[in-house]
């Protein structure tokens, strides 16, 4: 699927310099759309899990936005063909990063205006916010400060 392809099908855009022909890549493993980080949950499954509920509620056909960035703009949104991926927030993950997981039978997508697209293949997920290491020092690694685009 290109660009363009996702796009219509979601009704969603992304800022004109991407190129809309560009094939999204779908990919199975770890990886990272601007601040977001997507993680197998088979990696992370002794200390994250989703609570009571289970993978929660159908993703919806326009989509669920996950994350906007500092001044509200660029949300990167979480879209899947009907019927075939499942998320929920409510979550245990101990380094208070985690911001949903998602369970998809079908490639699901991130888009993001300045990022465009991102597949997502078939499987069980954690997707993360990113951090950094802050000037000043609170604690034993200094303070942690969360990276929003």
């Amino acid at each position: 699927m290109d660009l363009a392809q996702l796009l219509d099908r979601t009704g969603l855009d992304v800022l004109d310099h991407l190129e809309r022909q560009t094939t999204v890549p779908v990919l199975d493993g770890l990886q990272a759309q601007g601040d977001l980080i997507v993680v197998p949950l088979a990696l992370v499954a002794n200390t994250v899990r989703a609570m009571a509920g289970g993978y929660g509620e159908p993703v919806p056909p326009g989509g669920i936005e996950l994350v906007r960035g500092v001044a509200g703009n660029n949300p990167h949104t979480l879209v899947a063909d009907p019927g075939t991926c499942r998320w929920t927030p409510d979550l245990h993950d101990p380094l208070r990063l985690g911001i949903a997981v998602f369970e998809n039978t079908a490639p699901a997508y991130l888009i993001h205006p300045e990022h465009g697209g991102s597949g997502v293949a078939p499987g069980r997920w954690l997707v993360r916010r990113q951090q950094e290491r802050g000037t000043g020092r609170t604690g034993l690694l200094g303070r942690r400060v969360l990276v929003a685009d």
